[in-house]
């Protein structure tokens, strides 16, 4: 099931890719309705494989005009007594490492520092790149658009957990010992990476 799970997925990305590149250089009304049908179709098998409707599918992929291009989740792994900062999500009710999509113009660091507070309480600095990793290679999560992860090491300045509106509780857990996590944001192959890099502070920068 995880096998056909993730080959429509794959099949309905590049679909929608080939949609965003073609309507961003598209110049005649024939040629733009022609990459508008591929969004239509990619919603449509969308909807075929999920609870969605095709409308609402169809108005996220066209929020995203241009050359289609991967979208950054930059993540937070801050140590506090050997435990992980994560935050409950909303959305799912499971935990993951503080952090979320950069914005245009934002300094990758930056976004460490402001996600982190934002959905925390806490004020880090970033002080090492863990790692990058290709962010859609996880078995049955649905995500339509590629991404990138950046997870930093962060060192805790100060604050107290605060929880946002877009989280429901903040903790400090071991690394051994973890809540079920959210796994599209957070996954074992982030945690093994962070454990790499704490127990090895020389270790080079993992990236996929």
């Amino acid at each position: 099931m995880e096998e056909k799970t993730t080959k429509w997925l794959k099949i309905a990305r590049e679909i929608q890719q080939l949609a965003q590149t073609g309507l961003a250089f598209a110049v005649t009304d024939y040629e733009k309705d022609r990459y508008k049908r591929l969004t239509e179709l990619t919603s449509e098998i969308i909807e075929h494989h999920t609870q969605l409707e095709k409308e609402s599918v169809q108005k996220v992929l066209m929020k995203h005009p241009g050359y289609a291009t991967p979208k950054i989740d930059v993540r937070a792994a801050v140590i506090k007594d050997n435990k992980l900062l994560l935050v409950q999500e909303g959305t799912d009710e499971r935990w993951a490492m503080p952090g979320g999509w950069a914005d245009v113009g934002d300094i990758p660091s930056e976004v460490a520092i402001r996600e982190t507070h934002e959905e925390s309480g806490f004020v880090v600095k970033p002080i090492k790149v863990i790692g990058v990793f290709d962010a859609n290679r996880v078995e049955g999560e649905l995500e339509f658009f590629h991404a990138f992860k950046i997870i930093f090491l962060c060192e805790l300045i100060s604050g107290e957990a605060q929880t946002s509106s877009e989280t429901l509780d903040v903790q400090f857990f071991s690394l051994d010992d973890l809540p079920p996590l959210s796994l599209y944001r957070t996954n074992t192959k982030h945690i093994e990476e962070i454990k790499l890099h704490l127990n090895d502070p020389g270790r080079n920068t993992y990236f996929d």
